[in-house]
């Protein structure tokens, strides 16, 4: 057994005090490997995302499994977007249908450039995203706008010029 102290350190960086508890084996580790997103019509969702934005997919698998059908998409090494009907999620989680609401949480696409967040914009609106906000500076520095895929999900497409996307 570990007495408190064994387990937090005091820092001190440039001034700042800070308590950081020290990581332990039975830590959760901080890692995202999928995000699964509740949808109304998962072949409308296919379609805007495959055809629309252009990711990448193998289309829609598990069909055989009573509320199985689900569609996988890369968006980087190691995290994939899930498409899930709602009602599919509802059941496996065991958590009631509820309404879906834009601002839970957004999903954000980070950019290169200015230029970039409008292209992915534009792109999406094409595609028949609602854009809630078209793209322009931000408070902050940067340079951003937000969508509304089919099924209400809220992505900001942003270029922030102290988070720049790896090339």
């Amino acid at each position: 057994m570990t007495s408190m102290s064994d387990e937090w350190d005091d820092v001190d960086r440039e001034g700042i005090e800070l308590t950081v508890r020290r990581r332990r084996e039975s830590d959760v580790k901080p890692r995202l490997s999928v995000l699964t997103l509740g949808v109304d019509d998962l072949e409308r969702s296919l379609r805007f995302y495959r055809d629309g934005l252009g990711f990448r997919t193998d289309g829609i698998v598990g069909r055989e499994f009573e509320h199985g059908a689900v569609a996988f998409f890369d968006l980087q090494p190691g995290l994939k977007l899930a498409i899930w009907p709602r009602e599919s999620l509802a059941r496996d989680s065991g958590l009631p249908l509820g309404r879906p609401s834009a601002t839970e949480f957004t999903l954000g696409h980070n950019v290169g450039s200015p230029e970039e967040v409008d292209a992915v914009m534009d792109q999406a609106a094409g595609a028949g995203a609602v854009v809630v906000k078209p793209s322009g500076p931000t408070f902050w520095g940067g340079h951003a706008g937000y969508f509304l895929d089919p099924d209400g999900h809220a992505w900001e497409v942003v270029w922030n010029p102290n988070l720049l996307p790896e090339a």
